[in-house]
């Protein structure tokens, strides 16, 4: 779903963001339904369209650059394939997603997931926690990916960020999901497979914003955002 638009355009440092006179809508993830080997499963997709970027750990389309839709796809648990980029992208073709995009995977219920929004900057969550633990553990690293259970974090911002700002506005986030965590009375930082996107518009050749630390205006609004989803998501699944 793809709310309406605010009538009133916003200038980010010199740069009108959207058309003229409007922020680009704000972006939500739709909710699909699919069936793979007889079990129901179920999936969330942003058709972000063009002009969009996304900074992000995902397993298909990671890292930074344009990116036309976002895939959060539901896995059976004991996931037992190993070519999961290629089975997200056999999803995305069903759903006639089209162009370069992002694709996240988890065995959580994604029809669970939470939401909110901080003035214009806005959360997605889907989280397993049964699997948890803190992220500087004695215990050797696996060589392969692990089982998908995860908090995966889809964030959308209205504005353009800077390469540096996308980079930290995936810190931002994770920084925010360890603060729900503590708040919800887990001893964890995470899961071992926890994914994050940020998507925002593309500057467009103009620098973009600079900063998305927590202090920043905009990582202030995805930090309050990220943290409200993750909270509510751990309070339920925990």
């Amino acid at each position: 779903m793809i709310d309406a638009p605010p009538t009133a355009g916003r200038l980010v440092r010199g740069c009108l963001v959207g058309s003229v006179g409007t922020r680009p809508p704000r972006q939500r993830g739709e909710l699909l339904a699919r069936r793979e080997d007889g079990l129901a499963l179920h999936h969330l997709v942003w058709r972000l369209g063009p002009g969009w970027r996304v900074c992000s750990s995902a397993v298909l389309g990671g890292g930074i650059g344009p990116r036309a839709w976002i895939l959060n796809a539901q896995v059976p648990g004991g996931y037992p394939r190993l070519d999961p980029a290629r089975h997200l992208a056999e999803i995305a073709a069903a759903e006639a997603l089209d162009g370069p995009g992002a694709g996240l995977m988890t065995a959580a219920d994604v029809t669970a997931r939470t939401v909110a929004d901080d003035d214009g900057a806005t959360a997605t969550v889907t989280s397993g926690l049964g699997v948890r633990g803190w992220a500087a553990s004695p215990a050797g690293g696996a060589a392969g990916p692990l089982p998908p259970g995860t908090v995966n974090i889809v964030v959308t911002l209205p504005v353009a960020l800077s390469d540096a700002a996308l980079v930290n506005a995936v810190a931002t986030a994770t920084e925010a999901k360890v603060q729900a965590l503590l708040d919800a009375g887990l001893d964890c930082s995470g899961t071992p497979t926890d994914a994050v996107c940020v998507a925002a518009p593309d500057p467009g050749g103009r620098p973009g914003e600079p900063f998305a630390g927590p202090r920043s205006v905009w990582g202030a609004r995805l930090a309050r955002a990220v943290h409200r989803a993750v909270l509510e998501s751990a309070l339920r699944h925990s």
